[in-house]
């Protein structure tokens, strides 16, 4: 295993860890949501939905470990990476005017520590029950609803998915660069696919806590 612990150590190792563990997450995140949506077809749907997830039974925490470990090692080398590269420029520049850089790309810390925290407080909002006001094993559609009305986790939801439409936009783009799954363009800021992945994701997630606050789901 010591070619392991060599790839892992280099900088390369640990920007492919990150693309591999992204597509893995980002295929997650687009199932999530379109499982998500049939809170708009109604309760009956989404309850039948959450069902069908649970009577999977050990295949569910197979793939809940999975993207445990995948999201485990994203944060890890992404922090790693930040202090790589934090070392190597202890002082940083005079004036930075940013070129071939986007808004996504600057706040890509940022709103990785976002995520994380939003993580934490969805699994224990909507998975545990943790931090709902009224929690429900079955009526995962009333789960929804009631923890939305709150306008202040509304909000957290809604900013959080900001984060996630960011992240999406530069780490999508990224990624497929890092794996070499598409070439170097002559134009770095043309980013069509990573922009419609962002937007969809961004528009479908955000639309389910803005729904409940304005009555259209209840």
């Amino acid at each position: 295993m010591s070619w392991l612990r060599t790839f892992w150590a280099s900088t390369v190792g640990k920007k492919t860890v990150m693309a591999v563990t992204g597509i893995m997450l980002v295929g997650f995140v687009v199932a999530h949501m379109l499982g998500n949506l049939q809170m708009f077809i109604g309760a009956e749907a989404m309850n039948k939905y959450a069902a069908l997830l649970k009577s999977t039974g050990e295949l569910l925490w197979v793939a809940r470990a999975g993207l445990l470990v995948a999201a485990v090692l994203h944060i890890t080398a992404a922090y790693q990476l930040t202090m790589i590269n934090r070392a190597a420029r202890p002082e940083g520049y005079a004036k930075q005017e940013p070129q071939a850089s986007t808004l996504a790309s600057r706040t890509m810390r940022l709103g990785g520590v976002i995520l994380a925290a939003f993580i934490i407080f969805h699994l224990g909002h909507f998975t545990t029950g943790t931090f709902h006001p009224a929690f429900s094993e079955t009526g995962v559609y009333g789960n929804v609803i009631l923890g939305l009305r709150s306008p202040l986790v509304a909000g957290f939801y809604v900013l959080a998915m900001a984060a996630l439409g960011l992240h999406l936009f530069h780490g999508a783009w990224a990624g497929v660069r890092t794996l070499g799954l598409r070439k170097r363009s002559a134009d770095p800021m043309y980013r069509r696919l990573s922009m419609g992945l962002a937007l969809v994701v961004w528009a479908g997630f955000t639309a389910i806590p803005v729904a409940v606050l304005l009555g259209i789901l209840n």
